[in-house]
């Protein structure tokens, strides 16, 4: 087995309505985890789920020091979760990653090696699992939208992996509500000239639960978000 890093290590999770699949991903992290540092910590924002979510967090925190579980009162369509799930990580590293699990093990550890030389690191999926025509359509014009606006060029921008050094976000007070808050984390990390590495993967399919990030209302609140920092950040 390679060696441990000394360095700590936060998971950060923004959870809605993963009831069925939160305890696995819990045990999937602490694998890993164990296998990366003897020094890391989970934490897991919980954007107002209606199911079961929550109840059973806050049972397995009771038991598991490890975790961190953090609830917001009103559902932001991931933002709000994702940005205070990896600004209340307190480790070096922050590893964000959906909570139903998306990435292999092995892919973490493989893209955890990169840390040392890059700032972020990116999962980038290289096979686009069942996107329709309209879904590829509106891919590409909100990523053309992101390239124009923002100056950013990054492949699979809204991805659900990423680690990131804590220098990276330290000073930063996010605005967006939305899956825009990961164009936002980008914008910001360009600021502060990180390094960017583009890791290639292949994103596991979900199999429990279900994904709001394609519904009308997140769409809306996404474009929403995108003009708002336009107008703040440029």
């Amino acid at each position: 087995m390679a060696q441990k890093s000394k360095t700590s290590v936060s998971f950060a999770l923004p959870m809605f309505n993963e009831q069925d699949n939160i305890i696995q991903t819990i045990e999937k992290i602490k694998l890993i985890a164990r296998e990366l540092t003897d020094n890391f910590e989970i934490v897991i924002a919980d954007d107002a789920s209606t199911d079961n979510s929550w109840k059973i967090l806050q049972e397995l925190a009771s038991k598991d020091k490890s975790i961190r579980p953090f609830k917001l009162d009103k559902n932001t369509k991931f933002g709000g979760a994702f940005s205070t799930a990896i600004t209340q990580a307190k480790k070096e590293i922050i590893i964000y990653t959906d909570s139903d699990m998306p990435v292999t093990l092995s892919d973490i550890k493989k893209s955890y090696s990169f840390i040392n030389e890059y700032d972020v690191i990116n999962g980038c999926s290289t096979i686009k699992k069942g996107d329709t025509l309209k879904r590829k359509i509106m891919s590409f014009i909100y990523n053309k939208m992101v390239q124009i606006f923002f100056r950013l060029n990054i492949k699979d921008i809204n991805s659900g992996y990423k680690i990131i050094k804590r220098s990276v976000i330290e000073g930063v007070t996010f605005i967006s509500k939305s899956p825009f808050v990961d164009v936002e984390l980008f914008i910001h990390a360009k600021k502060k000239n990180a390094k960017i590495y583009q890791y290639p993967l292949i994103f596991n399919q979900r199999v429990a639960g279900a994904s709001y990030i394609a519904r009308f209302p997140v769409i809306l609140a996404t474009l929403r978000d995108l003009f708002k920092v336009l107008i703040t950040m440029r």
